[in-house]
């Protein structure tokens, strides 16, 4: 705690520079917390804190302390909660300003809901928003369900969709609860091999089994995985090879099951598949040339605006055949955008597709910036090597922008550049 400097009143020129100097400070102060510090040097530590200051920035604490039942003490004991993290919500609550981190911000958003402080939450979804990746979307999915940010829910789910192998090979997954292994199983969207995921549910059980300290075998992982998951994984869709070397070592399915699949697989089975055969709806990728985005103001000169009537071009060249099912175009919160898109093998002048139509701005993926998907019937296959024409007619308002644009971009080894004519 700083040491408090004379006359600190006439140095802070605003309320929230003063009721941010005395944050963290015995300096008149009427309360304090004792919260728990985990895995630290002492059992517990104390925030000296200021009852009126957090009164008026969260009504739990009005009522608390300024209520009919009002708690007259002057030490308050937190038990549920751990040090660092209601630091940063007096942090917020004092200065409006917060320090997130991986390993604080699911509790910091779990007391900005205790003590309904609306602003701090989507301080914490945004961050997670932010950060959240493959690595640690089965870490934050359970909170945002338990939350209910729907928002945040709904990203997790589109992360597990596009980077499913890299999901399902984090640690978080093995130690995710079954109903959310369930839910994963259960998704007709999922970008990996069905081979794949049977696998990473078979290490899911290995671990539950180890944490409860039973024999492994394959009876204890069928108990542990259960027959609603079981009856997910889509075993047809597996090479003879593939099932053979997992799912037959695995001893999971019984021998009358294996025996059902070697016959399906040689062709000789006389009696309906018990096990679905749909391929998985794979989730489309998207590849982004900018590294940075801009808001433009309505009325700023040299916006990026739709007004004249003239086509927006870009032009493509790829190393790999590809499909390519539509393109993104830059948008305004609350807005529409009427777009008329074509594309075109630039040598040949031939049109491969023409879309019209009008579309909302959303909030990109990653809740940067806002645009709209304008999506083909069918998808366009792009040939290696060829060049082709994006050319969009965009009439409506002033949209985000991107900035540092990149001419070559590679995607998961496919190399895509760009370019403004036909002659990159």
């Amino acid at each position: 705690m700083a040491t408090v400097q004379e006359n600190w009143q006439t140095n802070c020129t605003s309320i929230s520079q003063r009721t941010k100097y005395i944050f963290n400070t015995v300096l008149l102060s009427d309360v304090k917390f004792i919260a728990p510090v985990p895995n630290g040097e002492s059992e517990s530590k104390v925030i000296p804190a200021h009852k009126l200051v957090l009164a008026i920035g969260s009504p739990v604490f009005f009522a608390m302390f300024y209520g009919q039942m009002a708690d007259t003490r002057d030490s308050i004991e937190l038990p549920d909660c751990d040090y660092e993290s209601l630091l940063e919500l007096f942090r917020f609550i004092y200065s409006d300003e917060v320090e997130l981190t991986g390993s604080n911000v699911m509790h910091v958003l779990y007391l900005a809901k205790k003590y309904l402080v609306p602003s701090l939450v989507e301080k914490c979804a945004e961050f997670l928003r932010k950060n959240l990746d493959a690595s640690n979307v089965f870490s934050i999915l359970p909170h945002a369900q338990k939350f209910e940010d729907k928002d945040l829910e709904d990203r997790c789910w589109e992360v597990v969709e596009e980077h499913t192998e890299e999901a399902l090979a984090s640690d978080d997954f093995v130690v995710a609860e079954r109903s959310l292994v369930e839910s994963v199983a259960k998704r007709e969207k999922l970008n990996v091999k069905e081979v794949e995921l049977f696998k990473a549910v078979d290490r899911w059980a290995e671990k539950k089994i180890a944490e409860q300290g039973i024999v492994t075998d394959g009876n204890a992982k069928r108990r542990i995985i259960g027959e609603e998951i079981l009856k997910e994984i889509r075993f047809p869709l597996m090479l003879e090879k593939e099932f053979a070397s997992s799912v037959i070592d695995s001893n999971i399915l019984n021998v009358q099951e294996v025996g059902v699949m070697m016959k399906h697989y040689n062709q000789v089975l006389t009696s309906p598949l018990p096990y679905l055969q749909f391929p998985r709806i794979v989730a489309l990728k998207r590849v982004c040339r900018f590294n940075n985005f801009k808001q433009h103001p309505v009325g700023e000169i040299g916006s990026w605006h739709y007004s004249r009537g003239e086509p927006d071009n870009l032009v493509l060249i790829l190393d790999k055949d590809v499909r390519l099912h539509g393109v993104q175009h830059f948008g305004r919160e609350g807005c529409e955008y009427t777009v008329s898109i074509e594309i075109k093998e630039a040598t040949s002048n031939l049109s491969l597709v023409k879309k019209s139509g009008t579309y909302s701005s959303e909030k990109d993926l990653n809740q940067i910036y806002y645009g709209f998907d304008v999506l083909f019937d069918r998808p366009v296959i792009l040939e290696s090597g060829k060049i082709y024409e994006i050319s969009s007619v965009i009439s409506g308002p002033p949209s985000w922008s991107g900035k540092q644009g990149q001419t070559r971009v590679n995607f998961e080894g496919l190399n895509f550049t760009f370019s403004w004519s036909a002659s990159p």
